[in-house]
């Protein structure tokens, strides 16, 4: 068993701290301080305790691995002791953090909650690598197999989540100062002054900068996450959607309520964007709301938080009332359709209190009339089944034929509110397949929002203007005495909403069902002004499209008459520092090998050849006149010189004998080499990777 020096013991275990510090992307980095830092304190400072040659050290893996657990249990499984002290949940909790943990952290939105049940594998795993290091640290006879562990580690949560191009660069800074110490301590016996502890540390983060600062940074190839989603339990309930009317035709009940300091104008139960002709379905596709959700990619706009406490009763199902583009959630741990903005209770159907945190783009009257419509937007430009063939002509009237754009979907909503009546009373349509819809559009011109929005939505899609549609409910005129507003049936509502450039999914109103007018810089607000701007009917035009950039050339240097772009110039230097650490190894092995390879006496002579230009490397004069005996003469390292001066009794015996080198001659010289080698390489990790990268020893001696 080896007696490593303490400093290489400490080196090792922070080596699985910043391992496990690379799980930020995925919990944040304030959750992760004490879980990690923790327990790994608690190994380190048992693996101390436990010398080598004393009689704790014959059970250190065992002792060490428990000090890990016993702090896991006392800081992220908190809860499940008793007065501090573990309890059979305790056991339960770290065993689920094995075979759970992992797996729940991936169907989560990120950065995830900082949960017990979410966060234990991220202690355990440091635990693991501290301890498995410290022991093949002390078991074999090289410092670097233990590494092994923690650099693992940190392939595995690269698989969790590539860490951005900063980050990345700052863990290879930190990891690579860590692994150098290592080194050096491991070296100098623990005794060596601060500078050689950090020349080889410093060598190592000069290589991570340098790799960090070429590689080009991309989206990863693969992730864990991939593919990963919070299942759902089969759930027996009526969509929102087909309980519209039932739910208008019992308007007082109560469904919740909520209070907040701007409410919104409607509350989204559930969106639905897809669409076979029959059936409208939401996403399939629910992750476990993490700690909190930034607004979406497709939100270029400031965007304002906003928050409101809820109270739901019964909406009917799983759902609970929402925003678009949530933020937080407190109170409760839902599921939710990051893209969509629909939130999944996970627990029972009773009551429930929380509160919601959103995002509300804000964005300016005058450019939200002109924008244009987002085509890529997920969802919008889904399918609509088989359409009727006069539903295509019917669209572009009701457009008025202009080009798709938020101002042509204003227009649709427009031709909606100025041809068909809201239907009220006991005797309300239902349906939203094309036979009912055909029966609005042509037929009746009556219906409830649900045949408004689906219907706004089928010829949205058919003329080009991305469009999906929201189940929910309306906010009523005014809160209660108390100053809750209180949402009952009869504020149950369907809208559609258009995908807009740079803003997102922004709500509309055919039906013009919306009692509670928007106030404030809301997006409601927003899109009030913007209808209230519209031009009349025969004054519509398309909108101006945007003028195309000028093409810039690329400037260019002139070599031959031939344009050279100024990028091609940037080839030779990038090119250079790749190739370099390969192509100067790989010289120094072909020009041994080409001497290797030499007949009789000149195999002999490049021995001595090879051996003086290996010192060069090493700052060490040997010019072309100087024999072997002269160089080792002036040689400081007593092993070395030995070798130098074998060699020069081979070299003497070879050239003067006046015989061939046989077989056993060539192989003493070149066994000379290596030793001479090997005696080199102990000068330090700093001193020997300059030699191998340098070109000194590869050109003529001067």
């Amino acid at each position: 068993m080896n007696r490593r020096p303490i400093p290489a013991t400490v080196c090792v275990v922070l080596a699985a701290v910043v391992a496990g510090m690379l799980f930020a992307p995925v919990f944040g980095v304030p959750a992760l301080l004490l879980p990690v830092a923790g327990p790994a304190a608690g190994v380190l400072l048992v693996a101390l305790l436990c010398r080598p040659g004393s009689g704790p050290a014959a059970w250190r893996p065992l002792l060490t691995a428990g000090a890990g657990l016993l702090v896991v249990a006392e800081t992220v499984a908190w809860p499940t002791t008793m007065a501090g002290l573990p309890t059979a949940a305790t056991g339960r909790a770290i065993a689920a953090g094995v075979t759970e943990s992992w797996r729940l952290a991936l169907q989560s939105t990120w950065p995830a909650r900082p949960d017990p049940a979410l966060l234990l594998f991220v202690p355990l795993l440091v635990v693991a690598a501290a301890v498995l290091g410290v022991e093949l640290l002390h078991h074999l006879s090289g410092p670097l197999p233990a590494l092994v562990p923690s650099l693992a580690l940190v392939l595995f949560t690269q698989l969790y989540a590539a860490a951005p191009a900063g980050p990345a660069v700052v863990a290879a800074l930190l990891y690579t100062a860590v692994a150098g110490a290592l080194l050096s301590a491991v070296r100098a016996g623990g005794s060596s002054p601060p500078l050689r502890f950090a020349a080889p540390a410093f060598g190592a983060v000069a290589m991570a900068v340098l790799a960090g600062l070429l590689l080009p940074a991309g989206p990863p190839r693969y992730a864990l996450r991939h593919g990963q989603a919070a299942p759902l339990v089969a759930l027996q309930v009526t969509s929102p959607l087909d309980d519209l009317a039932r739910r208008l035709t019992d308007p007082g009940t109560p469904v919740f309520r909520f209070r907040g300091v701007a409410p919104p104008d409607r509350w989204p139960l559930v969106v639905l964007d897809e669409f076979d002709g029959v059936n409208w379905r939401p996403p399939g596709t629910y992750r476990r709301l993490g700690a909190e959700l930034p607004p979406g990619p497709e939100v270029t706009v400031p965007a304002e938080r906003r928050t409101a406490t809820v109270e739901v009763t019964d909406v009917g199902g799983p759902w609970l009332p929402s925003q678009t583009w949530p933020a937080a959630v407190g109170g409760v741990a839902p599921l939710v359709a990051e893209r969509h903005g629909t939130l999944i209770r996970s627990g029972d159907d009773g009551p429930v209190r929380y509160d919601l945190d959103w995002w509300e783009p804000r964005a300016d009257p005058g450019a939200l009339a002109d924008a244009a419509v987002d085509s890529t937007a997920l969802g919008g430009l889904g399918g609509v089944g088989i359409a009727p063939p006069d539903m295509t002509d019917l669209a572009a009237r009701a457009t008025g034929g202009i080009r798709p754009s938020f101002r042509t979907a204003l227009v649709l909503e427009s031709h909606f509110r100025r041809n068909y009546r809201l239907a009220v009373g006991d005797d309300l349509p239902t349906g939203h397949a094309w036979p009912q819809l055909v029966r609005f559009l042509q037929r009746t011109r009556r219906g409830t929002s649900e045949q408004f929005a689906a219907a706004y939505v089928a010829l949205a899609r058919i003329h080009g203007i991305p469009a999906r549609m929201a189940v929910g409910f309306r906010t009523p005129e005014s809160p209660g005495p108390d100053g809750w507003y209180t949402v009952r049936n009869g504020d149950a509502l369907a809208w559609p909403e258009v995908a807009v450039e740079g803003v997102g999914w922004v709500a509309l109103d055919p039906a013009g069902a919306a009692v509670s007018a928007p106030t404030g810089e809301s997006l409601a607000a927003t899109t009030d002004r913007a209808r209230a701007e519209l031009p009349a009917p025969e004054d519509l035009r398309d909108p101006p499209l945007p003028a195309p950039l000028p093409e810039v050339p690329a400037p260019a240097v002139r070599r031959g008459g031939a344009p050279v772009p100024w990028s091609a110039l940037l080839i030779v230097p990038v090119l250079a520092l790749v190739c370099w650490p390969v192509v100067i190894p790989a010289a120094w092995t072909v020009r041994s090998w080409r001497r290797r390879r030499r007949a009789g006496a000149g195999a002999v002579v490049g021995a001595w050849e090879e051996a003086r230009d290996r010192l060069r490397a090493y700052g060490v004069a040997a010019p072309p006149a100087m024999t072997p005996r002269d160089l080792a003469a002036g040689l400081t390292d007593p092993g070395v010189a030995v070798e130098i001066r074998r060699l020069g009794v081979a070299l003497d015996r070879t050239l003067w004998s006046g015989k061939s080198a046989d077989e056993r001659q060539v192989g003493e010289a070149w066994a000379a080499v290596r030793a001479v080698r090997r005696g080199l390489a102990r000068r330090g990790v700093w001193p020997r990777l300059r030699a191998v990268l340098g070109v000194r020893g590869l050109g003529p001696p001067r």
